[in-house]
């Protein structure tokens, strides 16, 4: 059972255009795709194409059509209500992959919610493989949220993996110095996020697996027992306290890589739950993420669109030299 937390869902929409963004005129789209989104549903849809049992928790009414569209999905969604439209998320993407977001804020977080939320993925923690905390908080949400929450699900048992950005992802990961409950199980930044809390060039760690490998030793070494990085094109590192790999991806025709992060956590998860070594999940993670960058939108690919056996993993010297 992998239950999901989606802070801050979106009605995600994708407009596809037949040639490059020109600012400032009006261009015809070739199509427009709308789903509902973020990081923790598009986990969750994953398992449902997976075949993997799932829990989406995410602050919604019952009656919402954000809500009823993923029960349709047959995705098991468990909203906590709350008040105020959810956000609207506008993706632009142009024939060569180029990929433009436009993200809305979405609706005043309340105490009482953060608190049924937790309430929400406590009451869960023993009985799911991983809880995942995904994506954004909403306004107002204390940034440190993520890692009060950590230490909750933490101490009721649960594993824990934490895909943020951000103000959230600097509050999580000042509080790894301070206190090693507030570590998750699995961390999963891409290399511009783990270049902003560790003083790295963020060009040089998306380009150079060695460089990222070795940045992500700093979080192994408060507490943090695995770290999967993105690297875009350039595949995905999986760093743990005994060592670490880089997994180079299958040639991919780029269409649109939004989901394409989600992706890549979840093959790792997948990989987890159904036993297979730390580099196995590594392939596993590159080959869903890569699959998902090569469909529309916010498209999860279905297993059978995933080929593992295309990524090459080599083993990276680990090393704390910076």
């Amino acid at each position: 059972m992998i239950v999901t937390l989606t802070a801050n869902p979106s009605h995600d929409r994708t407009v596809n255009l037949s040639g490059p963004l020109e600012r400032g005129t009006v261009q015809r789209a070739e199509s427009v795709i709308s789903q509902a989104g973020g990081k923790g549903v598009n986990i969750s849809r994953a398992c449902v194409a997976a075949d993997i049992p799932s829990i989406a928790v995410l602050p919604a009414t019952k009656e919402d059509p954000f809500v009823l569209e993923l029960l349709a999905a047959g995705i098991d969604c468990r909203p906590v209500p709350h008040e105020g439209d959810l956000r609207v998320n506008i993706t632009i993407t142009e024939p060569d992959g180029t990929t433009t977001k436009l993200n809305s804020p979405g609706p005043q977080a309340t105490t009482r919610l953060l608190d049924e939320l937790t309430e929400a993925l406590v009451r869960r923690a023993g009985s799911a493989d991983w809880i995942v905390l995904a994506g954004s908080l909403p306004p107002g949400a204390p940034p440190e949220w993520y890692a009060e929450l950590v230490a909750a699900l933490r101490g009721a048992g649960a594993r824990v993996a934490v895909d943020t950005s951000d103000a959230p992802l600097k509050a999580l990961v000042d509080a790894l110095s301070a206190d090693a409950a507030s570590a998750p199980h699995l961390m999963k930044p891409n290399g511009e996020e783990l270049a902003s809390f560790t003083g790295a060039d963020a060009d040089r760690l998306e380009s150079d697996p060695a460089a990222a490998g070795r940045a992500a030793l700093a979080l192994i070494e408060h507490g943090v027992e695995s770290v999967l990085v993105t690297l875009g094109p350039h595949g995905a590192v999986l760093v743990d306290k005994d060592a670490a790999w880089h997994a180079t991806p299958p040639p991919t025709t780029v269409v649109s890589t939004v989901g394409a992060g989600d992706s890549s956590l979840f093959g790792y998860l997948l990989g987890d739950v159904t036993g297979r070594s730390p580099d196995q999940r590594l392939a596993l993670a590159v080959a869903y993420g890569s699959a998902a960058a090569g469909l529309p939108g916010t498209t999860i690919p279905h297993p059978r669109q995933v080929r593992p056996e295309l990524v090459t993993v080599t083993r990276l010297p680990l090393t704390t030299g910076r």
